[in-house]
């Protein structure tokens, strides 16, 4: 029997994508999607814009920040404000008679990518010494 061949699906379109810092955590973020971020004091529908780009992938090249890219700017749209699943945390201590429980929600911010964006200014060259 001949074997299958595994098709290979690249994503042209989706190719681009960026690691921004927020919140003390890294996300990975594409353009046209949404995250659950930890709660950002903006309100719905607004334009929020992370500058701390760790990465950029544009689907040709690769650009990494030391720690972060110059210029590189990530727009979010602010879609709603929501709570994440409850986490119930319960301790107990046999044949003490302890126990505690205690449960947790996090607040989270909704958001859609809008756009990654980087600068494309280039340097400038040093004028030459005429002598």
């Amino acid at each position: 029997m001949p074997k299958a061949k595994a098709s290979s699906t690249k994503e042209t379109d989706d190719a681009s994508y960026a690691i921004v810092e927020t919140s003390g955590q890294q996300f990975w973020l594409k353009e046209n999607r949404y995250y659950d971020l930890d709660r950002i004091n903006a309100k719905v529908n607004d334009s929020v814009t992370l500058k701390e780009v760790l990465l950029i992938n544009d689907g040709k090249k690769t650009t990494i920040g030391k720690p972060y890219i110059k210029g590189a700017s990530v727009e979010l749209t602010v879609l709603e404000h929501r709570r994440g699943p409850k986490i119930i945390v319960y301790k107990m201590r046999p044949k003490k008679k302890t126990r505690r429980k205690n449960g947790h929600r996090q607040e989270l911010t909704r958001v859609m990518v809008k756009s990654i964006t980087t600068s494309t200014k280039t340097a400038a060259k040093p004028k030459e010494a005429s002598d």
